[in-house]
């Protein structure tokens, strides 16, 4: 009778509480690679003047408090005519590491002219891409990303666009960095009523060249499944932006635990948080978000091993 009570209480203790306290404080406190999208502090950084061409909050203060909370990297947005935030890339770097986190990523795009697309012609827009890429080299990015681009009018127009982002893909690999591509929801529409465009892009796109920086809730957003994405085209979605409505695990619409254990057939090497509303203030949203995915079992210490 002793022993049958004995399982009895084991059973229920195990049902109860799956972990030991410590070991819930070890997953709660255990270190892992996560960057964020600096647009999602975009308030705290401060907004591009465009009339004094800088910006009007010093940044170093929001990136010690990221630092602080457990975030390990950034993906800067506020690259402009050779700078970062207003600052040249020797000192955003510098800045970054000085607050413990690693200068990861940028978004940054050009965006074609209709006179190029009617041309199949960008040598101008390339050379724009010459003195951005030197200046990420410079701060030591390891990715550039375009977050997007606008839905071309005809099949014609996104092959010129896939022609373009190869060679941007192209002279970014020849400097030590690679690019990517961000979507939206709008990506998964059909062009001329003959192809998703999303779809489009990956298949006519070099993979030597060009990643995918997959935004899984704009993904669901498109009324599809990112892992269903990852199974059609393996290996093609470097990185994820991982987001939700607001802070991340907040509104029950995106599978995390099914996209995070199919990482390894999506070639996912980087997780990148972004938030672009919260429940409440920007500092409390990004922390429950980081806490989210530092608690998550299903979410491993790194990606880039």
């Amino acid at each position: 009778m002793k022993s049958k009570i004995y399982l009895i209480a084991l059973f229920a203790s195990l049902m109860v509480a799956p972990y030991t306290t410590a070991q819930v404080r070890k997953k709660a406190n255990s270190k892992k690679e996560i960057a964020i999208q600096l647009y999602s502090v975009r308030e705290k950084i401060g907004s591009f003047n465009t009339t004094t061409d800088n910006y009007s909050v010093d940044y170093t203060a929001i990136l010690r408090e990221i630092a602080k909370m457990g975030y390990t990297g950034i993906e800067a947005a506020g690259y402009n005519d050779g700078k970062f935030y207003d600052r040249t890339p020797e000192v955003f770097k510098k800045d970054v590491e000085a607050a413990g986190l690693k200068v990861l990523s940028s978004h940054c795009t050009k965006n074609l002219s209709a006179e190029e697309y009617a041309s199949g012609d960008f040598t101008e827009s390339l050379k724009w891409w010459d003195k951005c890429i030197a200046a990420h080299k410079a701060a030591g990015m390891t990715y550039i990303v375009t977050p997007g681009t606008g839905v071309p009018k005809t099949a014609k127009d996104l092959k010129t666009y896939c022609d373009y982002s190869n060679e941007i893909g192209k002279r970014c690999r020849q400097n030590g960095m690679l690019y990517g591509y961000h979507n939206h929801a709008h990506e998964f529409q059909k062009i001329e009523d003959k192809v998703i465009m999303i779809d489009y892009m990956i298949e006519n796109t070099n993979p030597e060249y060009v990643f995918f920086e997959m935004d899984v809730y704009w993904v669901v957003i498109g009324r599809n499944s990112p892992v269903d994405y990852f199974n059609k085209y393996p290996g093609r979605f470097t990185v994820l932006h991982i987001k939700d409505h607001r802070e991340i695990g907040q509104s029950g619409m995106v599978g995390f635990d099914a996209i995070f254990n199919n990482a390894k057939t999506a070639g996912v090497k980087h997780i990148i948080v972004e938030m672009e509303q919260s429940s409440t203030t920007i500092e409390e949203g990004i922390k429950t978000s980081i806490d989210y995915l530092l608690k998550a079992p299903f979410v491993k210490a790194s990606y880039s091993k």
